[in-house]
């Protein structure tokens, strides 16, 4: 739940089976209501942003976890989509990706992303680092309110 005593939508832009499972896992671990949104390619995720094609009644996510490497546009082009449309660029945006390279963080940020973090290689440790933005995210940082 977050601060504000609501739950809150996160939209997870993951491709790898695997990993959503992993993100799953932790989300459900710590108990806390939220909604987990997934969608496997960046295409995907600005039908769901925009709230076109199949997503048309989408919530708006509260939090997005962008992966950076996805098929159909990669998570460059969402970022750039999203902070470039006024009704979306309020949302916090947190690039998870397995890149480690320095040009991939600064770019990241330099397109305003919230935070990068790299997948941990080990279960234990990925989940460890869901586990924290989650509580980051949910009790720590004050989210705006949307329609």
């Amino acid at each position: 739940m977050a601060a504000m005593g609501r739950p809150i939508d996160i939209l997870l832009v993951e491709d790898d089976p695997g990993d959503e499972l992993i993100t799953r896992e932790a989300f459900t671990d710590n108990k806390i209501h939220n909604t987990l949104h997934v969608v496997r390619d960046g295409l995907q995720a600005l039908d769901f942003l925009f709230r076109t094609g199949e997503y048309a009644d989408a919530p708006r996510p509260d939090l997005v976890l962008l992966d950076l490497q996805l098929p159909g546009c990669d998570g460059r082009e969402v970022l750039t989509r999203i902070r470039a449309d006024r009704d979306l660029a309020a949302i916090p945006v947190i690039v998870l990706t397995a890149s480690a390279a320095e040009s991939d963080i600064l770019r990241s940020y330099r397109l305003a992303a919230n935070a990068y973090v790299t997948k941990p290689v080990e279960i234990e440790e990925f989940t460890a680092a869901l586990r924290k933005i989650e509580d980051f995210f949910l009790t720590v940082v004050r989210l705006p309110e949307h329609d």
